[in-house]
């Protein structure tokens, strides 16, 4: 860990950093196990050059998950946060339990059934390093095409990662949108960037969600996301369902999802994922 940040991490805390353990962690930030010289051992993620705000606002993101303290899932609790860096509490994890599929399908679906009752968030944050903007809209047709995929789609055309054909075909599916996005519901609650390097697990085997991009939108968001890189077993999908039951047509829906965190994925490695981006407008016709 760099020593600069140590030692703010130390003053955050009250307790100076006497021991570091690198951790195999996302492709943004690094991880380390701390330990402070009071026994205490932590979580810590760093950047040497994140935005100003970038920490904070996952620190907001966590507390947007906690907040509805759904049974069976754990929010890791944040310790502190500063500019280059956030502490948490550290979960070591425990051994699977047999049941651990079925118990975050019905903890992922309690969780989508706490609305925060607007599409969006009352703040923006990223998802990556990448700017995510959440100003909300009155329904969500309007709020995935204004704040998700048009700021992704503008943001490759500037790096020159999208070309006029690959506009033309998001114009076409802009107009259809509306009739897209599957029946109303109310907004749920997201944890944004659902693949499986997001899912966790305690010492005591409860599911456990981290690095959230959140805000109020389709629960299928979600889902979506949870199919695109594999990872969630059947079983999970069978207990969200029992919980609360997706609405008919939503196997159909899920390019249409998936193609926010394509095109991310193009912004953030490069143009190998816009063939990922054209199957899914293949799939949409």
């Amino acid at each position: 860990m760099d020593p600069g940040i140590a030692e703010a991490v130390g003053r955050a805390l009250g307790a100076g950093v006497a021991g570091t353990r690198a951790l195999a962690g996302g492709d943004i930030n690094d991880a380390w196990a701390t330990d402070l010289a009071d026994g205490r051992r932590v979580f810590v993620k760093t950047h040497g050059r994140a935005p100003a705000d970038m920490f904070a606002t996952e620190a907001r993101g966590l507390a947007f998950l906690a907040e509805p303290a759904v049974p069976d899932l754990s929010i890791p609790e944040v310790l502190a946060v500063g500019e280059r860096f956030l502490a948490l509490e550290l979960m070591e994890p425990g051994p699977c339990p047999p049941d651990f599929d079925e118990r975050l399908g019905r903890a992922l679906a309690r969780l989508h059934q706490s609305s925060p009752g607007t599409f969006g968030l009352d703040h923006d944050n990223y998802i990556g390093r990448l700017p995510q903007p959440n100003g909300p809209r009155d329904d969500w047709a309007t709020f995935y095409r204004d704040q998700r995929l048009e700021p992704q789609l503008a943001m490759a055309e500037r790096k020159g990662l999208a070309d006029r054909g690959l506009r033309e075909r998001f114009e076409r599916l802009y107009a259809s949108l509306p009739h897209r996005v599957g029946p109303p519901e109310p907004p749920a609650r997201l944890h944004g960037d659902l693949w499986s390097g997001n899912l966790h697990r305690t010492p005591a085997g409860t599911p456990a969600l981290i690095d959230p991009a959140v805000h109020g939108g389709h629960r299928e968001v979600d889902l979506a996301m949870m199919q695109l890189f594999g990872g969630f077993g059947p079983r999970v999908f069978a207990a969200y369902d029992e919980v609360h039951p997706r609405a008919p047509g939503h196997a159909e829906r899920v390019p249409l999802y998936q193609l926010y965190f394509l095109l991310v994925h193009v912004n953030l490695f490069g143009r190998g994922y816009l063939r990922g981006v054209t199957r899914c407008l293949d799939r949409l016709r």
